[in-house]
């Protein structure tokens, strides 16, 4: 049975771009056994997808704020070993990055990554066995796609298929119908104004659902819910119990955010809110009710949204 390891470690918006890739390969090659190198505090994701025979957590992330401390070492260590204990037919990375391309040095199996005018970072093109020229201008999910397939000398099939399955309850007493607002972003230059979202909320009638991850996130959307009116701000929530949260709502309209791009993954009605950030490179895509609005210096006004939705 062929065993492929995919390395996709980062960020949110990266890892859920990384799915139809997983599935392209899961379909070319039947039976294939697939592993995925993923960053812990995504790893719910990558369990989600059904061609994933297993999840191996790494934490870059975390290792790098106390590289000092014995239980980081003996962390990276234990990563070592899980990753040298299983050989693999090909070892592809998607991401790009030399962090990434260090990671499949630890690898057991033919190496496969983008080529130096291909790659995010150039240098992690000397890292790999096989490097594969991928255009830049290309979607996301389009340049993970087109590595695999030439990594693993598949077809793409002309359907997009995100592999994510939709389980698991709820873990919020929510209305029985509601929209989710995904006001948060990692960027200033993403947001859009609070009196846009006040005033979608109030035109959507149906109750809002305001996710938050920090404390600034939580003020803004405090803020918004108060001006909308019917409106809920939950606790705080780990990825694993908002996606199911995504998967129930009615509709979600959201910032370009990997949340955004999780609930178009999930087949939710999804329109992505740009205001500066091109859709053409990272837009929801491949969904088929899903709309980017917007575009770098343009905020969308309301009624865009609204019809993006209709």
């Amino acid at each position: 049975m062929p065993r492929i390891l995919f390395v996709k470690t980062s960020s949110l918006g990266d890892v859920v771009h990384q799915c139809p890739a997983v599935s392209d390969a899961a379909r070319g090659i039947p039976g294939a056994s697939i592993d995925w190198v993923v960053e812990d505090a995504f790893g719910g994701i990558a369990r989600m997808h059904a061609g994933v025979a297993r999840v191996i957590p790494v934490a870059v992330r975390r290792w790098r704020r106390a590289p000092w401390r014995p239980a980081v070492w003996r962390e990276m260590a234990a990563f070592r070993e899980a990753l040298r204990g299983a050989p693999y037919d090909a070892v592809i990375d998607t991401q790009g990055l030399l962090k990434s391309a260090l990671i499949t040095c630890f690898t057991s199996g033919t190496k496969h990554g983008m080529d130096r005018a291909s790659a995010r970072e150039p240098l992690a093109a000397r890292f790999y066995d096989r490097t594969h020229f991928v255009p830049r201008g290309l979607h996301a999910v389009e340049r993970n796609r087109r590595l695999t397939a030439a990594a693993l000398g598949i077809s793409l099939p002309p359907e997009i298929d995100y592999g994510l399955t939709k389980k698991g309850p709820l873990s919020e007493a929510l209305p029985a119908s509601y929209s989710v607002l995904l006001t948060m972003t990692s960027r200033a230059d993403k947001l859009w104004p609070e009196s846009r979202w006040v005033e979608l909320g109030r035109a959507l009638a149906l109750p809002a659902v305001l996710p938050w991850g920090s404390d600034e996130e939580r003020g803004r959307a405090e803020r918004i819910a108060h001006g909308i009116g019917q409106a809920v701000v939950p606790a705080k929530m780990a990825l694993e119990a908002l996606a199911p949260v995504l998967a129930h709502a009615r509709n979600v309209v959201g910032l370009d955010s990997g949340l955004t791009h999780l609930a178009a993954a999930l087949g939710v009605p999804a329109v992505a809110i740009f205001c500066g950030s091109d859709p053409a490179l990272t837009g929801l895509y491949g969904a088929a009710r899903a709309s980017n609005v917007g575009a770098p210096g343009r905020p969308p006004q309301v009624l865009e949204v609204l019809q993006a939705l209709q």
